[in-house]
């Protein structure tokens, strides 16, 4: 039990979290030996295996899982302990605007540790494409954005995020051509990047569905009507990733930034753009 304290706890979960020991490594401030070292010793005293390693992956056992299930509760407790005497005692409210596609996927870490280090702060979150939320940062509808950097917005770089074709087990709609694709409406970036790829490899195309509609486009893809070009990280576990192999043309990635507006210059909007730069930076 000695051996199993938060700093190994926190190791534990950051590799099943990432599915990498480099990774974890990286987000714990050690080194892939050292997390891999500390990681094996507690394998060896509990006498389980926590993860399957191979040459390219890194699985996580049922131990494992459980284990780094404890691991996050336990996290959060102490970082919960060490805001209420250090953090200041923050309240408000804070409006903040993401994109569907980035909420599912980056956005309920963040909320849930700003939740328990702030708890008399309100959070409202509006989820709109990019190019719909530049205007509302403009006239101070929302306090902060977390969007897909789009021409004549100032933001805080965040990450560069792959944009990848998915498509569906079901079909390999992927070999038609013309080319079926699902696709944000006009102006996002999703699509540029998609219709500027096809027209390079001179493949041609139809869209099949145009929509600001996130779960419109998961539709599409799910039935094997299209493919569509989506964040990769926000694909779902049963889509298939195409490459260049399956026909498809490679993508600029997406610049994901923070924007803040006028009416943000508050101690709960520092605290949670803070918080997401923390956790959102790779």
């Amino acid at each position: 039990m000695k051996k199993l304290d938060l700093d190994v706890l926190e190791m534990i979960v950051a590799v099943a979290d990432s599915g990498s020991f480099a990774r974890a490594a990286t987000a714990v401030f050690r080194s892939p030996s050292a997390v891999s070292m500390q990681i094996r010793t507690i394998e060896e005293s509990l006498g389980k295996p926590l993860f399957v390693r191979d040459t390219r992956n890194v699985s996580v056992t049922a131990e494992g899982k459980r284990l780094a299930d404890y691991g996050r509760r336990m996290l959060e407790m102490r970082d919960e302990a060490w805001a209420s005497v250090v953090r200041p005692e923050v309240e408000g409210q804070v409006t903040i605007g993401v994109p569907d596609d980035y909420i599912a996927s980056l956005l309920p870490q963040v909320l849930a540790k700003f939740a328990v280090m702030h708890p008399r702060v309100d959070i409202r979150v509006i989820g709109l494409p990019s190019i719909a939320l530049v205007p509302m940062l403009k006239d101070d509808s929302i306090d902060l954005a977390c969007l897909t950097r789009v021409k004549g917005l100032a933001g805080e770089f965040i990450r560069h995020e792959p944009i990848i074709w998915t498509g569906s087990e079901k079909r390999k709609i992927w070999l038609e051509r013309p080319l079926p694709i699902a696709v944000f409406a006009d102006g996002s970036t999703a699509r540029d990047h998609a219709v500027r790829a096809l027209r390079r490899e001179n493949i041609k195309f139809r869209m099949n569905y145009e929509s600001p509609s996130f779960l419109g486009l998961l539709a599409m893809v799910e039935a094997g009507l299209a493919i569509a070009p989506l964040a990769k990280c926000s694909v779902p576990a049963n889509f298939i990733q195409l490459t260049e192999s399956d026909g498809v043309p490679l993508m600029n990635d997406a610049e994901v930034v923070l924007a803040r507006s006028a009416r943000s210059a508050r101690p709960p909007c520092d605290f949670l753009a803070q918080q997401i730069l923390e956790e959102w930076k790779q």
